[in-house]
């Protein structure tokens, strides 16, 4: 397909979608614009009707084949299944979503309820691999449409009408984009849709880097094992059709950043702008900070992909953001046992510092009893303070904060 032909099937795709939902705001932020001396505006995604950019692609790839084909098949834990199930809705079509058994019960149910009667769930597998592979082993044997997340040129057609409405909206072509990567379809349209007449950035979790690792191959690579904290863009390898729109990508411009991190946006925006967003709609947001003498002055497109965030995750989210910003820590101290040792040690708290956790481990030892405790405080430089203090006592500890292994077992 040529690019002008590409962009005539985008801006069709835009046109069709009007008759099913209205365009995504696209909303200038002040916060963001005074924080980076640039002019920021977010593609709020987050506002579609499934509160994700997913329903386009799907929308654009059924109307396609409508009515060729009555029975659509998809394999998704997250965003990609309700769009299916709100066009299978739409299009009076059936639909069987295939989700794996270890699916939240937040998103099994909000499936049901964008898809209703015309949408059947079934729960196959403990991983998405054998989840993916018993639907398209169903989609064989009853002669279904399969609809893939990402890796269709269909899908990234529609995906591509979020650029059609970036350049209505604003009036004229921003300087940069900036993109969340996962399969590749969001990206690849978007940018096969404005081409080379903007800046780009392209940013992955670091646990999932599918197109950096793809652009350095120079084919799409296998990443496995994933972290998939960033659900919705946590993706083991790119799309051959998606990596294709992609491979001419400055490697420069495909960047990485920490779960961790990510978590911080997430919370700065709840708390700052009331915006709810997933992890995976945090990532143009957070990249930033990261782009700052690139974007001084200029026009930002940030795409807010996602806002399907379930408020259960919301004491771990913090807890990652406390964390990586530093004002949270975790030690394993070796409490002597004696008669105003306790006693001591909290003397040795600052003002703003406070203990989210304090926990006993080994109450055996005759002289030392080993404490596993939390500290929070409000700015990282108190724990220089802290330390320092905690070493004049003499009391021996270990920070086990950035310590993975030994954090799953006792944070």
């Amino acid at each position: 397909m040529t690019a002008s032909a590409f962009v005539t099937g985008a801006q069709a795709a835009e046109r069709a979608m009007r008759a099913v939902f209205p365009p995504t705001p696209l909303l200038r932020n002040d916060h963001l614009s005074d924080r980076f001396g640039a002019d920021i505006w977010l593609k709020r995604e987050d506002l579609s009707p499934v509160r994700s950019y997913k329903l386009r692609g799907a929308f654009n790839a059924m109307r396609k084949v409508i009515p060729a084909h009555d029975l659509f098949v998809c394999a998704s834990a997250g965003n990609h299944a309700q769009g299916v199930a709100f066009m299978c809705r739409h299009f009076g079509v059936r639909g069987v979503v295939f989700m794996p058994v270890t699916t939240p019960q937040q998103k099994i149910q909000k499936t049901q309820m964008f898809g209703g009667t015309h949408v059947e769930v079934r729960l196959v597998g403990d991983y998405f691999d054998e989840t993916l592979a018993a639907a398209q082993t169903f989609c064989a044997q009853k002669g279904a449409h399969f609809l893939s997340p990402f890796d269709d040129e269909d899908v990234i057609e529609g995906q591509a009408s979020v650029a059609v409405e970036i350049e209505t909206q604003l009036g004229r072509l921003p300087d940069r984009v900036v993109l969340p990567v996962g399969g590749g379809g969001l990206s690849s349209g978007v940018r096969s849709y404005f081409g080379r007449s903007v800046s780009y950035t392209f940013v992955e979790p670091s646990g999932a880097q599918s197109l950096g690792i793809a652009l350095e191959a120079q084919a799409p690579v296998d990443v496995s094992p994933i972290d998939s904290f960033v659900d919705g863009a946590a993706v083991a390898k790119i799309g051959a059709r998606t990596f294709a729109r992609l491979s001419d990508v400055d490697r420069a411009d495909a960047v990485h950043i920490a779960e961790d991190r990510i978590c911080t946006t997430i919370i700065e925006m709840l708390n700052v702008e009331g915006i709810v967003l997933e992890p995976a709609g945090a990532l143009a947001i957070e990249v930033l900070s990261d782009l700052r003498d690139q974007i001084e002055g200029k026009t930002v497109v940030c795409v807010a992909s996602g806002g399907n965030f379930d408020f259960e995750r919301l004491p771990e989210v913090k807890e990652r953001a406390q964390r990586y910003s530093g004002v949270k820590k975790y030690f394993i101290l070796r409490m002597p046992q004696r008669p105003g040792a306790l006693k001591e040690f909290l003397g040795i708290l600052g003002p703003e510092d406070d203990i989210a956790r304090f926990e006993y481990l080994k109450k055996s030892a005759r002289n030392f009893g080993s404490v596993l405790i939390g500290i929070e405080t409000t700015q990282p430089e108190n724990f220089v303070r802290f330390l320092s203090k905690l070493d004049a006592a003499g009391f021996t500890y270990t920070d086990i904060t950035n310590d993975e292994t030994l954090a799953q077992f006792v944070i």
